[in-house]
């Protein structure tokens, strides 16, 4: 059994305890050797998205007979210190996001220089593969912000403001210039997204200073949340979609209060590099043929968001 990583990290599940590899996601477990993975994210502490992620993780996890490390730090030099402390380990295999690959890019070496296979997961669906990795999954962000703007230029909106929470992250970046190249009026928002506090007063403050905004665009459930009550605060009569999800975004799906939301299906992330790790070590299989394995963009509106809610309620969606 390889000991837990000694580095301290952030975890972003907001205080949620690890699960046990039981055997919990159902079926029997894989008779093959235990193997040690290191799932490293980029996440924020409260960010409920990667709760969805690690679910999906841990449910592999228990089927494939891994013993699973989740840790996280959401600046780049420190999750890079992650990864070489997983290295020092001796981890069987790592899965990584990456938010800011050029921060990542010599640990990412160090452990395919030791001879650790890597995935791939949630942002870097372009660099995955000069980075190292065998595999990606997640959603083509630029192709997922093209979806949104086509949405809203077909519903007349014209004057969107697109809010980062978190900026140079490869990711976000590329959602808010997909939506700007179909709505070209698109105005971008950094907010400090450590900081609910300061994420609602600077959407308040920029809602009241911009009368034109039709429609206001969160990148993650926890944000579009809060930029709901900004919207309130400024008196605005501006919409708000968002990318992402969780169970109280799907309930304000289905009660008109967000119009849409794109789901990149992070529990299939999860889940995905974990199993493809286990497949590699089971087989030498690399699934995706060197290509990223697309889990979005999905668009849930008010038509579809009551089907996908027990999902969310579930901790799935």
């Amino acid at each position: 059994m390889v000991p837990a990583l000694a580095l301290t990290a952030c975890s972003s599940s907001g205080g949620r305890a690890p699960e046990a590899n039981d055997g919990g996601g159902g079926g029997a477990v894989a008779d093959t050797e235990r193997m040690s993975v290191a799932l490293i994210t980029h996440a924020a502490p409260g960010d409920t998205f990667w709760d969805i992620v690690r679910k999906g993780a841990e449910e592999a996890s228990a089927k494939d007979n891994v013993e699973l490390q989740y840790l996280s730090d959401p600046e780049g030099g420190r999750q890079a210190q992650l990864i070489e402390q997983a290295v020092d380990q001796g981890v069987d295999g790592i899965a990584v996001t990456l938010a800011k690959p050029d921060a990542l890019a010599s640990a990412l070496k160090k452990a395919t220089d030791a001879g650790i296979p890597v995935v791939s997961l949630n942002a870097g669906e372009d660099r995955f593969s000069e980075l190292g990795a065998f595999t990606h999954f997640g959603s083509n962000e630029k192709l997922a912000g093209e979806a949104v703007g086509e949405r809203l230029a077909s519903e007349g909106y014209e004057h969107p403001i697109c809010v980062i929470q978190e900026q140079g992250h490869v990711g976000l970046e590329n959602r808010c210039a997909g939506v700007k190249a179909k709505v070209p009026d698109t105005e971008i928002l950094y907010v400090q997204g450590t900081d609910m506090t300061q994420v609602e007063s600077t959407v308040t403050a920029k809602l009241q200073a911009t009368a034109a905004a039709d429609v206001v665009i969160g990148l993650g459930a926890p944000f579009t949340l809060t930029i709901l009550k900004a919207v309130g605060n400024a008196g605005s009569d501006a919409k708000v979609a968002s990318f992402d999800m969780n169970a109280e975004l799907a309930q304000k799906i289905v009660d008109g209060d967000v119009i849409f939301t794109v789901d990149q299906q992070p529990w299939l992330q999860g889940y995905g590099a974990v199993d493809a790790l286990w497949q590699n070590q089971r087989g030498g299989f690399e699934i995706g043929g060197g290509q990223p394995v697309l889990t979005g963009p999905t668009i849930v509106d008010q038509e579809s968001a009551q089907q996908v809610l027990e999902f969310a309620e579930q901790g799935v969606r």
